[in-house]
């Protein structure tokens, strides 16, 4: 919980763009990363901005199930309501040592997330248009 709410204070109070703190091992099957985006960003369908968590569960994946959710991140409390989930599209590549994330731009001028990758993790997982 305190870890939580270190990482909230850092997300908030910093004044950079992106700031990540991932939790990943090869025997885990949930990774997550705290993620600060500046502005609306569409998601998977829906516009996400501001302090957000991205959680990857590798077990709801397996059993076909929307294997990523982003989620608020609440000030002194950590993980608040879900904003979107969706089915992500895993490929391989080479681990980076932050979160990283691809956004491209719409033709109509809107930021749209297309790809993420946790720190340390070798897969990276593509993002639906729509979370159908």
């Amino acid at each position: 919980m305190r870890f939580r709410i270190i990482v909230g204070s850092l997300v908030l109070f910093a004044c950079i763009a992106v700031v990540a703190v991932s939790q990943s091992g090869a025997d885990t099957a949930v990774k997550w990363a705290s993620v600060n985006l500046p502005g609306a960003t569409l998601i998977a369908g829906s516009f996400v901005s501001g302090p957000v968590v991205f959680v990857h569960d590798d077990t709801k994946m397996a059993a076909g199930k929307p294997c990523t959710s982003v989620h608020r991140l609440l000030p002194g409390k950590g993980v608040g309501e879900e904003l979107v989930a969706f089915h992500c599209k895993p490929r391989w590549g080479q681990a980076p040592n932050r979160f990283t994330q691809a956004i491209d731009n719409t033709p109509d001028g809107l930021r749209m997330m297309t790809e993420y990758q946790f720190a340390g993790d070798p897969e990276a997982h593509a993002i639906p248009r729509s979370a159908r």
